[in-house]
């Protein structure tokens, strides 16, 4: 049968990926999203199509400290999967972002792999083809005494936004390639047989965060809900703030089913609706719980996981904005709360959630505003008073890591009196210097200034 003109580059989107060691179930994933992207589909979602969610609908997660003894038995059946595919270019990097040293000389995934140690519990690595070498290599320096499991994400290959065929670039061929998102974790587990490895362990629920959020961890509370309520899925959501704007947030679809919506799935011209806090009031913090036997059953019944659409308009090259314009098929895992009846979200504290994007938001992490509790998980120092630390830190002199650090050898400055500290200009800060209050420093200069150590900044700077 003659192939259709819209999927004539068909045939070749499976030899490349059939090249590559795609799995069929990877190829047939993909396949879906691309005869949507042939038909003109972006994967959008609509406002007339969603319905807020009131607070009564979701669970607050202070309400349920009384699951916690039920959560403690079901431990030995629980495991954490850490989504570790990210190179944190946004900060620089090149590397796993993962290995990024983030607080008291330790990286995000020595202090994960201790997380793990203390609450008794499996650790599972989902890395990307990005991450998965030096990972490996990391994990074998480190030698912890349960090494975690680790399976890797599915590649998709980028398609040509200009007659949606292949991209092709013989000068980094690596570049042809975006991860799937972390939306494959569903395919990426079944078809690497992890999934089976994990049940047959007796291993039922798993809850899943980034690398990159210290403040996520194994909750006793929130697993002895999440198992017996019998959920299938369960999404830790919060209260939506002005920082949050751009988060994905929870909705329902006008049949009942909660849904996730991306910031990459709204229309342009229903931005302003998006940004809406007090309609749309709560986003998800991507730290999600999965009961592995329904996500079986699941898979075995509908033979994939079909979750919505993320277009992404991109150059084929990141850093090269003359390179051809392409488009990355992508997934959020959190849009698998509507293919399941007994999904749930519930509301948990912002003390969970704790991402690290930026260079400002390390900075603050790395200050005295944060410390370890005894399970290694990240918390506020209960000597703060105040409420949460803004920082804005000029772009030009700490936009990537190396910048940050050449600027603070000394460490992080002392934040824990500070509202809020916004530095314009090229500054250097040496040790124990102490920000208290609202501070803005600016260096009009062309020259770096220096604040010298063991300086109290309670007011405004001019350099």
């Amino acid at each position: 049968m003659k192939q259709p003109e819209s999927l004539k580059y068909w045939p070749a989107f499976v030899e490349k990926m059939l090249r590559e060691g795609v799995s069929s179930a990877a190829i047939e994933t993909f396949r879906y999203y691309y005869e949507k992207a042939v038909k003109g589909e972006t994967g959008l979602l609509f406002d007339k199509e969603l319905l807020p969610v009131r607070a009564d609908e979701v669970q607050d997660a202070g309400q349920l400290h009384h699951y916690a003894v039920a959560g403690k038995k079901v431990l030995k059946n629980a495991v954490a999967i850490v989504l570790n595919g990210g190179l944190g270019t946004s900060m620089g990097l090149t590397g796993p972002k993962s290995l990024l040293t983030v607080k008291a000389g330790k990286t995000f995934l020595e202090i994960i792999l201790q997380q793990a140690q203390q609450c008794g519990i499996s650790l599972v690595l989902m890395n990307s083809f990005n991450t998965h070498q030096e990972t490996l290599s990391a994990v074998s320096k480190i030698d912890p005494p349960n090494p975690p499991l680790m399976f890797v994400q599915n590649k998709f290959p980028k398609i040509l936004q200009n007659g949606l065929a292949p991209a092709i670039w013989p000068k980094n061929p690596t570049l042809e390639w975006n991860p799937a998102g972390h939306g494959d974790i569903y395919t990426a587990l079944y078809s690497s047989g992890l999934l089976d490895v994990l049940i047959d362990k007796g291993i039922v629920y798993a809850f899943v965060a980034n690398s990159d959020n210290l403040g996520a961890c194994m909750d006793e509370a929130l697993l002895g809900y999440f198992s017996e309520e019998g959920l299938s899925f369960m999404m830790e959501v919060s209260d939506r703030t002005p920082l949050d704007m751009k988060g994905g947030h929870l909705a329902r679809y006008k049949n009942g089913r909660l849904i996730l919506r991306e910031f990459a799935q709204c229309p342009k011209e229903e931005l302003r609706a998006f940004k809406d806090i007090n309609c749309y009031n709560f986003f998800n913090t991507n730290n999600l719980w999965i009961n592995l036997t329904a996500l079986k059953d699941y898979i075995q019944k509908n033979k994939t996981v079909r979750l919505q659409m993320i277009l992404n308009s991109k150059t084929l090259d990141p850093r090269d904005e003359d390179s051809p314009k392409v488009y990355q098929i992508e997934t959020a895992m959190g849009s698998a709360i509507s293919l399941f009846e007994n999904a749930a979200a519930v509301k948990v504290p912002r003390s969970r959630f704790f991402p690290i994007k930026k260079c400002n938001e390390l900075l603050g992490i790395r200050s005295d505003c944060y410390l370890f509790s005894e399970g290694n998980r990240l918390i506020i120092n209960q000597q703060r008073t105040l409420g949460n630390l803004k920082i804005r830190l000029d772009p030009r002199f700490y936009g990537k890591i190396d910048q940050l650090e050449a600027r603070f050898k000394e460490g992080a400055p002392s934040l824990l009196d500070c509202e809020s500290l916004t530095v314009i200009g090229d500054v250097c800060f040496e040790k124990n210097v102490k920000i208290v209050g609202s501070v803005i420093i600016e260096n009009k200069n062309r020259t770096q200034a220096v604040i010298k150590a063991g300086t109290v900044i309670d007011s405004d700077l001019t350099l």
